[in-house]
């Protein structure tokens, strides 16, 4: 089994930060960064769970749900993931993502 325990960290610091975060910087960006970090997790963990069926898009909560959106996102996506590459990909997008959002 995958041990997916470092992307789930990085996901937490994030949502933590977020949650931390004021609303000014929410605003300014850091919760759509957050926004579409959740959704392209999403999209991945339905895309490995089911590539047969068409996606479902993640919708937009507001930004006060943003650190809980890329959390449920991240634990489906940690179910799914088979290999190491995959799991590099994933940590690295939420690294960009992190940073992006400048939290």
């Amino acid at each position: 089994m995958l041990d997916t325990t470092p992307l789930t960290r990085a996901v937490d610091h994030f949502a933590d930060r977020l949650r931390a975060a004021p609303q000014s910087r929410l605003q300014r960006g850091a919760a759509a960064e957050a926004l579409g970090l959740a959704r392209e997790l999403a999209l991945r963990a339905q895309r490995l769970e089911d590539p047969e069926r068409a996606p479902r898009e993640m919708p937009d909560a507001g930004m006060f749900a943003s650190a809980d959106q890329i959390t449920v996102a991240v634990h489906d996506l940690a179910l799914v993931l088979r290999t190491e590459a995959e799991l590099a990909e994933a940590l690295v997008l939420v690294e960009e993502a992190q940073k992006r959002a400048g939290v």
